[in-house]
């Protein structure tokens, strides 16, 4: 009597500890316990746990298998054994399952996929309805007492999962169907909502600080660099050596010139001695003293191109050109650019936008560049030039050249490069993610 006892106080205790944990869990963690942990209670084989309104992954949960693959030949057996009892007048109690008032394919394959004995839990919402049901086999009968724990647990069983659905979203609990219909909907408005909302358009472009107003050092003649007396990014002053080009030939020319003049005074001051007594030699006066100006022509000009020899700074500034040691021996030609003096206080954004990536943008756009030097800081300015012509950059890129500066006391230093990003006018996100795939179908329809 003793022992008898001590069972039925176990069994008790296992009922209350399992009834605990399926008020603590949810989700799939619930299904787990439900299919698994009754055996702790009672013995069993075989446990499926089936909800009809659940999505069809998970409508069918088994014991000791993760995962009840709905393609497999058991899942569509076990499809039949549910819907042939549900439809039963006595889906709604608990009871043992008639083997004999099922159709023979579920029958003919029952030994095969189940033990002999199943008993039919239905789990129930407090309010009746059905919201699935645990099914149990085991190769030994059902006996009473252990009909009545099982009306227990599939009490509370039904409590669980009627709060398991009350935790989910309402959506959650449509059925599948309606479900993907409401969440396609939803999605589509979504969408459609995204991409008509206003966003300003942009653009990111190479940068570099440039002066406002640079002050140009080009070639006085076509030449040959000799010296350049300057470093690059150098400070100079107004009337400071820069440059010296090649004065060989330029010298050269200049004494043949002033040989020239000499021999044409001295021609012309013998013919004007001539001429007091030969008529022939005053005739000729006027043509030597053309002569005469010509050769002083020249000599000047030949002056003023060794003059020219030396390049010297038109205002004060900072040099900007490259490497002097690859100056030094080059030809240049006559107006060649070979460095600039831009002052280091008046700068401004130079700005590149590759043509392909060009877009229409106003006088007084704001404009934010991160320089290399601290990219984590940007600086803000305002657009002040557009091109209307691209021209080729010094990568090979056609590209519009753009000019903004910047806002406030803000001043960076010379040859300073970075990033730009210029923002536009604000238009719909469809039409600006599609631009690109817009203008390629207008090109290829030669709209």
């Amino acid at each position: 009597m003793n022992v008898s006892l001590n069972h039925q106080l176990l069994h008790l205790t296992g009922l209350l500890q399992l009834e605990q944990r399926a008020r603590q869990v949810h989700g799939r963690e619930l299904a787990f316990l439900i299919v698994n942990e009754t055996t702790s209670v009672l013995p069993y084989q075989q446990a499926i746990l089936w909800r009809p309104d659940a999505p069809s992954a998970s409508r069918v949960v088994l014991s000791g298998v993760a995962v009840a693959e709905v393609a497999a030949p058991y899942r569509a057996w076990i499809d039949q054994l549910t819907a042939a009892v549900a439809r039963g007048a006595p889906a709604s109690s608990l009871h043992v399952v008639d083997r004999q008032a099922l159709s023979p394919e579920i029958t003919d394959s029952w030994a095969e996929w189940f033990p002999r004995y199943a008993m039919w839990c239905p789990l129930k919402h407090p309010d009746g309805r059905l919201l699935g049901a645990l099914i149990l086999g085991r190769a030994d009968p059902w006996i009473p007492s252990e009909r009545q724990l099982l009306e227990l647990l599939a009490s509370q069983y039904g409590q669980s999962l009627a709060l398991d659905g009350v935790r989910r979203h309402p959506l959650l609990r449509l059925p599948r169907q309606p479900r993907r219909l409401v969440f396609a909907t939803v999605a589509i408005l979504w969408i459609a909502v995204g991409l008509a909302v206003p966003v300003r358009r942009s653009v990111i472009a190479p940068a570099e600080v440039v002066s406002i107003d640079p002050a140009p050092v080009r070639a006085s003649f076509d030449g040959v660099v000799s010296a350049i007396h300057v470093v690059p990014n150098g400070l100079v002053h107004a009337g400071d050596p820069l440059v010296s080009l090649d004065r060989t030939q330029t010298q050269t020319q200049y004494d043949v010139a002033e040989k020239a003049l000499e021999m044409a005074r001295a021609e012309y001051g013998v013919t004007s001695q001539q001429a007091m007594n030969d008529p022939q030699a005053k005739a000729r006066l006027s043509l030597l003293a053309g002569k005469v100006e010509q050769r002083a022509a020249e000599l000047a000009y030949a002056k003023g191109l060794l003059d020219r020899s030396e390049l010297v700074a038109p205002i004060d500034g900072v040099a900007v050109f490259g490497n002097a040691a690859e100056w030094i021996g080059r030809p240049v030609a006559l107006g060649e650019r070979i460095m600039q003096i831009a002052s280091p206080t008046h700068t401004e954004l130079e700005i590149e936008v590759p043509a392909a990536d060009a877009i229409t943008f106003e006088t007084g756009s704001d404009v934010l560049f991160f320089s290399n030097v601290s990219p984590d800081t940007p600086i803000p300015g305002t657009l002040e030039y557009a091109s209307y012509a691209s021209a080729q950059t010094a990568d090979g890129v056609m590209a519009y050249t753009f000019r903004a500066r910047f806002d406030g006391d803000v001043q960076q230093r010379l040859g300073v490069k970075g990033s730009a990003k210029i923002y536009g006018s604000r238009q719909a996100l469809a039409l600006w993610l599609f631009r690109r795939p817009i203008a390629s179908v207008r090109q290829w329809l030669a709209l």
